[in-house]
């Protein structure tokens, strides 16, 4: 869906009249500057960083400065990005600023009939040769310039289709013979002096013993289609069956994996040409790499290349009698990133953590942690639930990535640190489910809430520290107090979390008076709620001074050691854990 993205009142009207137009569009607009959008948003940038990333096309109804600053930064694939196109407001001109082969320019000329403007088209031609549709491969790639000059100038180009359907080079003039040739095919290009196009028509289907070599299987397929006379760069996609969806071999190959189940594969039964009771025995299907080539390219194809055996590895190789597009055919392996977002301000967000982000088709987390990520979040299907459910959101984030899809398990903060990250091991382990297991698991470190309280006054944590929670919930109390006693007896610098609840009123007094027996009294504590957000308060008091009253549970509390020092500056007060450079150095 087109997102109409609106800056200003005027130009709010000009995105619900296109809206009307175009149909499959919706309204963006700036929060508090224009009414009735469908979308509200306040970060322009990161708005339009979210909607890139998310392949949704945009025409922005601004200058198309503010466009190229805030999506330069993420500009990486153009084969794989959405076209973006700048708008004036008073509908003149239409900029297709990105992809412009890939629907830019075409959109760009639907608005111009719409607003009696102009499109501004700044591409060579109505077909970029250097851009082909998604899954299909240049076989030739310095012909290119050779071709599109010829094209441009209008002399003769002869077109020769034996594969796919190449209805994209359609608005191009060819000819039906010329010195400079263009071809489709799913076969090795055979001259050098031809521009090749392959159609993703191919799939390949592979079989491996558990954790075979990858080169093995990398060099069965690259023989299989040379000796067939195949491209490589005509294969869509690798199948297998799902009991190997977590097999590196299978990973390795260059080219998207798909996965079917066994019942899936056994439909393939018919048209196998090398079934197996032996396989049926171990895998509840009559054939692996045949099937899965088959069920990948479709109920049309034909099997080019029977299973062929390797080093406890097999391939077969189908041809589709149309395009095999990867992502409707088996389902992809699951990948559950478990995302540390910080303490709640998007600037202590890492890329990585956005990119996961970016990346997944479902976010599941405390309501409150998904409504962090703001736009970061937009086009994602939300899967949300309340304190004390930890458990449920972590079986269900699994049982989505288990199904095949992108998940980000949000936590703030460091998912590692009092959050989900081992909470999803301890079910992977525990269950004992085979999905579970080959589900592509990835941790995603952030900022603590610890490590923000300290920047905010200075460097509080900087020789040893460590970090204990006082919630009793999970560990029994005798435990936390023996661990503050150590932490107080060994002289750390001590950050506590969950320190105080509706229940909890007496746990923060008590770890208080452990650390008091060898710590003064004058010990700098530092109090900060809400870090990152628009309500965050950061106090500092002493050991002496500290009350429960003073904490919640979104408060994290550090607790100097007998060296942390606080003094203050003509502007302020800082607090810092010297670690003894100056005794060094003097």
């Amino acid at each position: 869906m087109i997102a109409l993205i609106a800056l200003t009142p005027a130009a709010g009207q000009l995105a619900r009249r296109l809206k009307a137009a175009l149909g499959d569009a919706e309204t963006h607009g700036r929060a508090g500057r224009v009414d009735d959008a469908d979308i509200a948003f306040t970060d322009t940038a990161a708005h339009l960083r979210a909607l890139f990333a998310a392949g949704r096309p945009i025409v922005a109804i601004c200058a198309t400065g503010v466009v190229i600053r805030a999506l330069a930064p993420v500009l990486a694939d153009k084969l794989n990005e959405p076209p973006v196109l700048a708008v004036a407001v008073d509908g003149a001109c239409v900029v297709p600023l990105l992809n412009g082969h890939r629907g830019g320019n075409d959109l760009a000329a639907r608005i111009a009939a719409v607003l009696g403007g102009v499109a501004a088209v700044t591409t060579q031609g109505p077909v970029g040769l250097d851009a082909p549709p998604p899954g299909w491969r240049i076989g030739t790639p310095d012909r290119l310039t050779a071709v599109a000059a010829a094209l441009t100038a209008g002399e003769p180009v002869a077109l020769s289709v034996e594969a796919g359907d190449a209805g994209w080079l359609a608005p191009l003039n060819f000819a039906g013979a010329g010195a400079v040739r263009v071809r489709v095919t799913d076969k090795i290009p055979a001259s050098p002096d031809e521009l090749v196009f392959h159609p993703p028509v191919l799939a390949a289907g592979v079989g491996c013993e558990r954790n075979a070599s990858p080169q093995a299987l990398e060099t069965l397929l690259a023989t299989a289609l040379a000796e067939a006379g195949l491209a490589e760069g005509a294969v869509a996609c690798v199948a297998s069956i799902d009991l190997k969806a977590d097999e590196a071999a299978v990973h390795a190959l260059p080219h998207p994996a798909r996965f079917f189940t066994a019942l899936e594969l056994e439909a393939e039964r018919g048209r196998l040409q090398n079934p197996s009771e032996a396989v049926f025995r171990a895998t509840g299907c009559h054939g692996v790499a045949e099937a899965a080539a088959l069920a990948a390219a479709g109920p049309d194809s034909v099997l080019v290349v029977p299973k062929r055996k390797g080093a406890g590895v097999t391939v077969a190789i189908a041809r589709s009698a149309t395009m095999i597009d990867p992502n409707a055919v088996g389902r992809a392996r699951g990948k559950l990133f478990v995302v540390g977002t910080g303490p709640g301000n998007a600037v202590w967000r890492t890329p990585e953590a956005s990119r996961a982000v970016a990346a997944s088709t479902d976010l599941v987390g405390y309501g409150l942690y998904l409504d962090l990520l703001g736009e970061a979040a937009f086009g994602k299907t939300r899967h949300e639930s309340g304190l004390g459910a930890e458990t449920e959101r972590v079986r269900m984030a699994l049982d989505l990535a288990a199904q095949g899809r992108t998940v980000s398990l949000v936590c703030s903060g460091d998912p590692g640190i009092y959050a989900l990250a081992t909470l999803v091991f301890e079910c992977v382990e525990q269950d004992g489910r085979a999905d579970w297991g080959r589900v592509d698991i990835q941790v995603v470190p952030g900022v603590t809430a610890m490590q923000a309280a300290a920047a905010r006054v200075g460097a509080p944590l900087n020789h040893d520290f460590c970090a204990v929670s006082l919630s009793d919930l999970l560990t029994p109390w005798p435990a936390i107090e023996r661990r503050l006693t150590a932490a107080a007896e060994g002289d750390f610098v001590v950050g506590l979390y969950n320190p105080v609840s509706k229940r909890r009123r007496d746990q923060l007094a008590r770890a208080k008076a452990i650390l008091a027996q060898h710590r003064p009294p004058t010990t700098p504590v530092v109090l900060a709620r809400q870090l990152g957000r628009a309500d965050e308060k950061v106090i500092t008091t002493t050991l002496a001074e500290l009350s429960v009253d003073q904490a919640d549970m979104l408060t994290v509390i550090v607790i100097g050691n007998s060296q942390t020092r606080l003094f203050s500056t003509a502007s302020r007060q800082w607090i810092y854990t010297p670690r003894g450079y100056a005794d060094r150095y003097r």
